[in-house]
């Protein structure tokens, strides 16, 4: 992408970004609906300045992030790990990924009952549920690129007499960085959501936690600040996991 094509993608982005603001502007202003159920932007911004400075807000969006990044690094290195054994042996594929297919479609939500009976509506369920959550992208990824090496690439590992670790760690896994990099961001993405979710069911310290007292309190103008802040947030750390896979992945490019 040139330099003036990434520019006028900014600036589109940015045009489409501010009509959408100054339409809740219009509808929250002129269409009638009280600011209780509707606030402007305006409503939503002050409260967002005032919840960072002279509130609590910056600390609760930190605790929420704190619960995102330990449940998915957590399935990050959970999935990793299991998924390269996986797909590094066949005859693993053959017995458990049919037992993995039959688990994934399962939503998360229906895994909590059992995690709260083992562990109570604490801090560390929430963090259990999140990795349970996003550990499938990150597992399903690297078993397909892991099992999924060149021939030309296996030909080569056996010639050098490689055994299975190093086939794996030289090969498998350099082979499957695309793939267990784009579950990453997935991962990351589903992480936010069940850190919010599990704040709102066990009334921990949050984001999440905020956002329901203050639908329950008919504070809208909060309400929408912290959804806010959960956009940027998503925001971010996908930027952030961009730039990383792209640091990651420069030899792809040569």
């Amino acid at each position: 992408m040139t330099t003036l094509n990434r520019t006028l993608w900014f600036g589109g982005s940015v045009g489409v970004a501010a009509l959408l603001i100054a339409g809740w502007q219009l509808i929250a202003s002129y269409s009638g609906i009280p600011p209780v159920f509707l606030p402007g932007p305006d409503r939503a911004w002050n409260a967002l300045v005032t919840g960072f400075f002279d509130g609590e807000l910056g600390a609760l969006t930190w605790a929420t992030v704190q619960r995102m990044l330990y449940g998915w690094l957590l399935a990050s290195l959970a999935g990793i790990v299991v998924g390269a054994l996986i797909g590094s042996s066949l005859r693993a594929r053959e017995y458990i990924q049919p037992t993995l297919e039959l688990v994934r479609p399962v939503p998360v939500s229906a895994f909590m009952p059992v995690v709260m009976a083992f562990l109570g509506l604490s801090g560390f369920m929430v963090t259990v549920v999140i990795s349970i959550g996003a550990i499938w992208p990150v597992l399903l990824a690297t078993i397909y690129g892991v099992s999924n090496v060149e021939p030309r690439l296996v030909e080569v590992s056996r010639s050098l007499r490689f055994g299975g670790f190093q086939r794996l760690w030289k090969f498998s896994l350099p082979n499957a960085q695309v793939d267990i990099l784009a579950g990453m961001r997935l991962g990351l993405t589903v992480s936010l959501i069940l850190a919010v979710i599990g704040e709102m069911l066990t009334s921990e310290y949050g984001l999440g936690f905020s956002i329901l007292q203050a639908a329950r309190s008919y504070q809208s103008d909060q309400l929408f600040a912290g959804v806010i802040v959960l956009g940027v947030i998503g925001l971010i750390s996908n930027l952030a996991l961009q730039a990383f896979e792209w640091r990651m992945l420069r030899w792809t490019r040569r």
